[in-house]
């Protein structure tokens, strides 16, 4: 529990940092986006109008620390301002929006290549030499080692363009409205199976190459020669006592995989035309949209920083010893 708390607090440091690196690395940024979204007015907005919408999207002349201590005061009744590119949407709602279609794409396809990955490693290692270990890890790594908007592209030419067995873009039909209904979620599956194949093709083998060695070195201790020596079922040596400590160094991994998840894979949903978080922060950086960029980076980190709480709390549970001297 110490060893938690300890953590915590870290966790919280890193929190506040994150909240304002959200608030000067788009300040940084080369451009005006005061004068881009006021542009596009022609001078068509009287003098009052221009200095309602300037405070609308958080634009001040007030000193940066001054800024900084209002943002800080809105993040923390979770108010993100107004989105300049989606206009006069709220940042919350636009992030919402997106967050839903990237966690349902990038969490799925993240979860199924892990567990995929994990298992396939734990089989090939404890049946070493046979045609699992000998074919799935190169071939799994080759796959992997293809840059990824090439792979996306690759299959998507293929199966959408050239066989036509699945939609080409957007997460469903634009003919079917948005609902509790079997029409809906076959469009949403058939939708997000080729991005979601693309990530698990391109990171399974990764995740299978990792669990394979570490299981390969876990198989040679003594204990589990002494619980072979016990006569014990293999298929409870292979999981109990083997894979379980095995997955300790992937744990780590898999929680920064996860964190990520809000990020969205970016490049799949470009290639896809996929309306998740990463296609939205593309979008957000290209008009120069400061709240939407600064809720959004704000989300990721956040993600990142309570995945990796979590991953903590699920290494004490695994690892006994974790618990017995408050660090793993």
């Amino acid at each position: 529990m110490t060893y938690l708390l300890r953590r915590l607090v870290f966790y919280l440091l890193a929190a506040w940092a994150s909240v304002t690196l959200a608030f000067v690395i788009p300040r940084l940024m080369p451009g005006d986006p005061e004068a881009t979204m006021f542009a596009r007015f022609h001078g068509k907005l009287d003098p009052e109008a221009m200095t309602a919408l300037r405070r609308t999207f958080g634009f001040s002349d007030e000193p940066m620390w001054r800024q900084y201590l209002d943002y800080l005061g809105h993040v923390a009744t979770g108010d993100l301002g107004t989105s300049v590119s989606y206009f006069p949407a709220r940042v919350g709602d636009v992030i919402a929006t997106g967050m839903i279609w990237t966690l349902f794409l990038a969490g799925l396809a993240v979860v199924l290549s892990y567990a995929l990955g994990t298992l396939a490693g734990i089989l090939a290692a404890w049946r070493r030499g046979r045609w699992l270990d000998a074919v799935g890890p190169p071939l799994l790594v080759l796959l992997g080692a293809f840059p990824f908007f090439w792979l996306a592209m690759l299959l998507l030419f293929l199966f959408g363009y050239t066989l036509g067995w699945t939609p080409v873009r957007h997460a469903h039909d634009s003919q079917v409205s948005p609902g509790w209904t079997l029409g809906f979620a076959w469009s949403v599956i058939s939708h997000a199976a080729l991005p979601a194949i693309t990530i698990v093709v391109a990171t399974a083998g990764s995740w299978m190459l990792d669990m394979r060695n570490t299981m390969i070195g876990i198989l040679g201790e003594d204990y589990i020669t002494m619980a072979h020596a016990k006569g014990l079922a293999p298929r409870r040596v292979m999981f109990r006592y083997a894979a379980r400590n095995a997955l300790l160094p992937s744990v780590t991994s898999f929680g920064m995989a996860l964190g990520f998840v809000l990020s969205g894979s970016l490049l799949t949903e470009i290639v896809f035309s996929y309306p998740g978080q990463g296609y939205l922060l593309i979008q957000a950086v290209r008009s120069l949209d400061y709240p939407l960029i600064q809720g959004l980076f704000l989300t990721i980190t956040l993600a990142v920083l309570a995945a990796n709480f979590l991953v903590d709390v699920v290494y004490v549970w695994l690892d006994p010893r974790a618990r017995s001297r408050g660090a793993p």
